[in-house]
């Protein structure tokens, strides 16, 4: 029998579960995917309900999905996901949104948010999620737990619904830094530089610090501080010119994502009329009449801002600032306050998102009870380093 489902984290209806396929770093471990993976002979939803009625259900098993079996792991359930992965609080008025297990009284962070309740309720050791603006690394810090967004590319995406293809990758959650890594060694290519496994200097962008709510930058200094007695005193970097970089950060993130999710998904919807909940229509309304003009100037800014951050990377060297500005939004929070704080958390997530960087989310703080992950971010094809930094991270607060 299932574990009982106690943090509503699970699609309804009978559990989508597969036997391991082989034996090794993996084995005796249970895990989760969101809902917008393949699994064979069964539906895939991406959240909608009118998703799965005009989608037949899958004639393959994603490929990331069988290198987990391969490697011993236990497929014991398909998790909720905002609809067509569109969102960052969790909500979806179909499934059920998923409970915080760390903070019941607060979203659980979207898109990927039942994959991350799971993990945080112990119903599983590991989840697979998406990540495109942000899905995997706000809801590991909503609900306090690790967090990957790999180097976009790294982890193949066959068999998975897109959003928005120049952005989206393949993350995953994990109980602990030590399973995040297990989980890397099934699913990741060599680093690309595997002489740099030791990622140095550190640097603390300092308008994403400023970009915190105080009480979150300074629940997260002692692990900041931990990080520094690892790789070394950090140094204050500035990420790019303007002295808005996080708003202009946001705004180019958001037109070019909209254009490319029109893309991706404008056929379906204009065909199908689907019924959506409060915020995904107006987003794809949105994105249906974005400005071709504005989303070619996300393209430019994108390029520059690349050349940028990746610049300051080259050589090893490693971002460490507050993964989300905030603790998770009350469930009581207006939609007003709700995109707010989306406004100010995009354009902290839009830095991994427009270069293509890795990112690890670690839970290293509470603010109000809640929790709240320090990020630390590297060059893209650095996620292997990457994620040996945050294993020596976590055993050094006592985490790992």
């Amino acid at each position: 029998m299932p574990a009982p489902d106690d943090v509503k984290a699970f699609i309804p209806g009978e559990r989508v579960t597969h036997a391991p396929l082989g034996s090794g770093v993996l084995d005796g471990m249970r895990f989760a995917v969101k809902d917008l993976f393949d699994v064979a002979g069964a539906p895939t939803t991406y959240g909608n309900p009118d998703w799965a009625r005009t989608h037949p259900v899958a004639a393959a098993t994603a490929p990331a999905i069988l290198a987990l079996l391969e490697a011993g792991g236990h497929l014991v359930g398909k998790t909720k996901t905002v609809e067509l992965a569109y969102g960052l609080t969790g909500e979806n008025v179909w499934h059920g949104t998923p409970i915080n297990p760390n903070a019941p009284d607060r979203f659980p962070g979207g898109s990927s948010c039942g994959s991350a309740a799971a993990v945080g309720a112990g119903l599983v050791d590991f989840a697979l999620g998406s990540d495109t603006g942000g899905s995997v690394r706000i809801p590991a810090s909503y609900c306090g737990v690790f967090g990957i967004r790999p180097s976009w590319g790294a982890v193949s995406l066959a068999g998975a619904c897109g959003l928005g293809p120049s952005f989206d990758t393949c993350g995953w959650f994990a109980q602990s830094a030590r399973i995040l890594q297990a989980v890397g060694d099934v699913l990741l290519p060599e680093d690309a530089l595997p002489s740099v496994m030791h990622l140095a200097p550190l640097l603390k962008p300092q308008s994403v610090w400023i970009n915190a709510d105080p009480a979150t930058a300074n629940a997260l200094l002692p692990a900041f501080e931990a990080l520094e007695r690892v790789v070394g005193t950090g140094e204050a970097v500035r990420v790019e010119g303007p002295a808005n970089v996080l708003g202009e950060a946001y705004e180019n993130f958001r037109c070019v994502q909209a254009q490319e999710a029109w893309a991706t998904l404008g056929s379906w919807v204009t065909a199908t009329q689907p019924a959506f909940g409060p915020g995904v229509k107006e987003r794809f309304d949105a994105a249906r009449d974005m400005d071709p003009a504005k989303a070619a100037a996300g393209r430019a800014f994108r390029k520059r801002f690349s050349v940028r951050i990746r610049s300051l990377l080259a050589g090893g060297g490693v971002l460490a600032f507050p993964t989300s500005p905030f603790a998770a939004p009350l469930l009581t929070a207006s939609l007003a306050e709700q995109n707010a704080v989306r406004e100010r958390t995009m354009g902290v997530t839009a830095l991994s998102g427009l270069a293509g960087l890795c990112e690890v989310s670690i839970p290293a703080g509470r603010v109000d009870g809640a929790p709240v992950g320090l990020s630390i971010v590297a060059g893209p094809g650095r996620d292997r380093a990457l994620l040996d930094l945050a294993l020596r991270v976590s055993n050094a607060l006592g985490l790992a």
